[in-house]
């Protein structure tokens, strides 16, 4: 009888974790979504309003884009990492400190990386292997979002603080507003609505420069207003703190550079992609529109389980580790099968939607049915990986990662792709070779190393 009531008492407690992730979840889910639904409204105007050309000038650059702003997704992470920590201690000095480093620090990488990237994008987008007759739209395009990445930035790390207190609903509120925003922005910009230029595909990287913009700016303001507990006052300081930055740098450096070998993994993908002429490459830009939001469950629940494990290490609660870890193990089979079967059926409607001639769109559906049931696989390794980085050990979990991308991934489809009949069938069955191997190897060293260590807060 007393196993059964300790056993209650554990099916309880993790019936508790699962409420209070997908509490948190639900907002953070629907943040991603709405953050890719400016993407995905761009996406079908300029693919059906502009043309295949035009869709693949804007697919030719995500791979770029993504590659610089995954710095300021790293250093994000790292820095929720230690606000969930502080948080969990209740030490609010701490917390401030956090942010005043970790905005100062972005900003600066922000302006050296915009302007390296508006000097030698057209070099870069070259090396990539851009069809020559989108290069130039693409470089012109790429420029526009450089000049704005430093603010981008800053709007992207202060969401990343709030979510480490355990507040997913402001954030979202305020995607929401940006993509209301970019949404009205994208016809009035591309079409030149209501005596505004017409800028044609470019109307697209305006739109989503100026909604960001100024859905940063509405925020800063609304968190003054109602006193938020992250609001940006005096109490900020923005002198760099030299022992949280080296904490920051060796959290959020091992994630960056995760962050920016998978873009570059991507970029070695679209130039095999490129390779096949621009309809593979506008079928590569729906696949991707389609596979973000079947990630969206996985990333998610790996941002929700590192804030849930950072605050548990915080606040001294190590039991709860396993509850988390298994909470998210669930909800990630859960949500993500729900999530890729409808898509299975509605494939063909839902790249439809930005996809007008049947040749890429029969390469498009081809590719989605490869690739999309691995997605299960890699938010699994996912949240391995997140419980591990919450406790400060990033380094190895990032050499996994790395070795799955560069060992598997993109040897697997450049020579399935180049060497056999499989064509540009074969880099996709990189994805989901890549995915099983990440999660052998996040997984042993999880339950063969990790686990023996002994957990200690990073800070109070």
């Amino acid at each position: 009888m007393k196993n059964q009531g300790v056993k209650s008492e554990v099916v309880e407690s993790e019936k508790s974790v699962s409420k209070l992730m997908l509490v948190f979840l639900i907002p953070l889910m629907l943040s991603n979504a709405m953050q890719s639904v400016g993407q995905l409204a761009g996406s079908i105007i300029v693919g059906r309003a502009l043309g295949v050309d035009a869709l693949a000038a804007i697919s030719a650059f995500f791979p770029l884009f993504f590659l610089l702003v995954s710095f300021s997704i790293g250093i994000g992470s790292g820095s929720s990492i230690l606000i969930g920590q502080a948080y969990g201690a209740q030490n609010e000095k701490r917390v401030k400190e956090i942010i005043g480093t970790t905005l100062t620090f972005t900003f600066l990488v922000g302006i050296v990386l915009a302007v390296l990237g508006s000097i030698f994008a057209p070099d870069i987008l070259r090396i990539m292997g851009t069809p020559v007759n989108i290069i130039d739209v693409t470089v012109h395009y790429a420029r526009i979002l450089f000049v704005a990445i430093p603010v981008l930035f800053l709007y992207f790390v202060y969401t990343t603080f709030m979510r480490g207190t355990g507040d997913s609903k402001t954030p979202f509120y305020f995607l929401v507003v940006s993509t209301v925003l970019n949404i009205i922005f994208l016809p009035i910009l591309i079409f030149g609505w209501i005596g505004v230029p017409k800028l044609g595909v470019y109307g697209a990287a305006y739109a989503t420069v100026f909604s960001t913009v100024l859905t940063f700016i509405i925020m800063i303001v609304y968190l003054r207003k109602k006193n938020h507990p992250l609001k940006f006052d005096s109490s900020i300081s923005l002198k760099m703190d030299g022992t949280l930055l080296k904490l920051l740098m060796r959290l959020g450096i091992p994630a960056s550079i995760n962050m920016i070998l998978v873009s570059l993994s991507e970029i070695a993908v679209i130039t095999f992609v490129n390779g096949f002429g621009s309809d593979a490459t506008a079928a590569y830009g729906a696949v991707n529109q389609v596979a973000s939001y079947v990630q969206m469950p996985a990333i998610s629940l790996g941002i929700a389980v590192s804030i849930f494990a950072a605050q548990s290490i915080g606040a001294n609660k190590f039991e709860r580790l396993k509850e988390v870890i298994r909470s998210g193990i669930m909800l990630n089979y859960v949500i993500g099968s729900v999530l890729i079967l409808l898509i299975y059926l509605f494939s063909n409607q839902i790249l439809a939607l930005f996809l007008t001639s049947q040749h890429t769109l029969h390469i498009a559906e081809e590719l989605l049915v490869i690739t999309l049931w691995s997605y299960l696989i890699f938010g699994h390794a996912q949240i391995i990986t997140a419980t591990m980085r919450a406790s400060g050990t990033v380094l190895w979990p990032t050499v996994f990662s790395i070795m799955a991308i560069w060992c598997v991934e993109v040897p697997v489809a450049y020579v399935l792709s180049q060497f056999t009949p499989l064509e540009i069938k074969g880099i996709w069955i990189g994805y989901p070779a890549a995915f099983v191997v990440s999660l052998i190897l996040q997984y042993s060293y999880y339950q063969f190393v990790w686990k023996k260590k002994k957990i200690e807060r990073l800070v109070g």
